[in-house]
């Protein structure tokens, strides 16, 4: 057996870990699922995005603490096994899979609903066969391809998105696209106010905008096999909130100014109103693309956390063996086959019980993410403390106002997931994520599932050019 068997490749450049990054964000839910939310709080939906983002920066910045100091493969979940104790790792790993597992089932079934708009004689789960067999195809590959795959992906998002705004600022100052006459932001406050539904529509609106964020992690993954991640980590993770309010807030506010919040979603998505408005008669098959671009993306991404996440629990003696190893190009291809086998049940929901498919696992996925950021938070808190004071001072990258920051955090996860309580449809979360919770904790006391590998031994990575 050779030593490459069992060594992931630093193959992540730069470029791919910032677009990784900036597209983390982007997903089906601003293209699409946004006109909901904006129904739940109005304009001040704003206010919902910006709340949750500050939470999410003060995550991300809590995981690159831990991924500057210690960049190994399984990130948060080594982390927790490392200072939260092995159940904690065991737990937060397997969550973490099955997390993704049910993202990509979302993001087939995605891909599916958008292609029978322009193939209405398809049935739906052969578009979600044909997403899952390329992107897995692509995953099986190298590293770098994921990587590349990954930055085009992102780099279609993010051009829609800063297009729309900037000819959305053009409508609202300048009347282009509507006669010359400016729209100006007065629909963010005459149709019932700013708040129009008051602090309960905003609080109502957070589970589902914290859906939206779910996937920005993944960041984390990338350190085992990024090339200089003490140098890209921490640039991606400090552009968070940036990218944030750019991408949503500055998304919504130009979609707001332009409509009144009540007419949106009425319509289709906002996204085709506005540039229908500015005279692209395509718009509709245009956004259609994205929206497909954008849950391929996630659906790569996922599959790519799957295996990572798979194959640092077999190097610590929580998964068979067999997946702690890699081929000859650094892929975990024997844990990404795992994943892949493991999502061809969502092409038979997708055959099965087409219209439910959506609306279960994303409510499942964000149970499953909310475990993950306060698994990261409560990490952090227990590495830190662990430090003495010259260590701490020694920290490349901190967090800022602790542990201030890390309970508010916390706090605010407990809230999203007490609000999901209110909703029928995200209520199914609170069972199956707690009962697999339970599951998996019964397993590991069953089945002597504590690490095998010395927990301060290093995950191995090579570096390929």
């Amino acid at each position: 057996m050779s030593n490459s068997e069992h060594e992931l490749q630093r193959g992540l450049g730069e470029r791919h870990i910032r677009l990784m990054a900036l597209g983390a964000c982007i997903g089906v839910g601003l293209f699409l699922g946004s006109a909901k939310a904006i129904q739940m709080a109005g304009p001040a939906i704003m206010l919902s995005y910006i709340i949750g983002g500050l939470a999410i920066l003060v995550i991300m910045r809590a995981l690159g603490e831990m991924a500057v100091h210690n960049p190994v493969a399984g990130s948060f979940s080594r982390y927790a096994q490392d200072y939260l104790g092995p159940l904690a790792g065991f737990l937060t790993g397997w969550n973490y899979w099955f997390l993704w597992l049910v993202t990509c089932v979302a993001e087939i079934t995605a891909v599916a609903i958008y292609m029978q708009i322009w193939f209405p004689e398809v049935d739906r789960w052969v578009w979600a066969l044909l997403a899952l067999a390329s992107m897995g195809a692509i995953n099986l590959i190298t590293v770098r391809a994921f990587g590349e795959f990954e930055f085009w992906f992102a780099l279609i998002k993010i051009v829609t998105i800063i297009a729309m705004v900037l000819a959305g600022v053009g409508m609202i100052w300048f009347g282009i696209g509507n006669g010359g006459i400016a729209t100006g932001i007065s629909n963010l406050w005459s149709h019932g106010g700013f708040m129009p539904n008051g602090i309960q529509g905003v609080l109502m609106s957070l589970q589902m905008v914290m859906f939206a964020y779910l996937g920005v992690e993944m960041i984390g993954l990338t350190a085992g096999e990024a090339r200089n991640p003490h140098k890209t980590i921490p640039s991606a993770i400090n552009s968070v909130f940036w990218r944030i309010l750019l991408f949503y807030v500055g998304a919504l506010f130009v979609i707001m100014s332009i409509y009144p919040w009540s007419e949106i979603g009425t319509q289709g998505s906002p996204f085709v109103m506005t540039f229908e408005r500015l005279g692209i008669k395509t718009a509709a098959g245009i956004i259609n693309f994205v929206v497909i671009t954008a849950a391929l993306s996630s659906c790569n991404g996922g599959i790519f956390s799957t295996g990572r996440m798979l194959y640092s629990l077999a190097q610590h003696g929580q998964a068979p063996k067999p997946f702690s190893k890699t081929s000859s190009n650094g892929v975990p291809r024997n844990a990404l086959l795992l994943s892949i086998f493991a999502l061809l049940l969502g092409v038979l929901l997708n055959y099965l019980v087409p219209e439910k498919v959506f609306v279960w696992v994303t409510s499942i996925a964000t149970f499953g993410a909310i475990w993950t950021w306060a698994m990261i938070l409560l990490a952090q808190m227990k590495f830190r403390r662990g430090l003495s004071p010259a260590e701490q001072g020694k920290l490349q990258f901190r967090m800022w106002l602790f542990p201030l920051s890390s309970y508010l955090a916390l706090a605010f996860l407990a809230l999203v997931v007490v609000l999901m309580a209110f909703f029928e449809e995200t209520r199914i979360a609170l069972y199956i994520g707690p009962a697999f919770l339970v599951l998996l904790a019964l397993l590991y006391k069953t089945l002597n599932l504590a690490p095998k590998a010395d927990a301060d031994e290093p995950a191995t990575v090579s570096v390929a050019g």
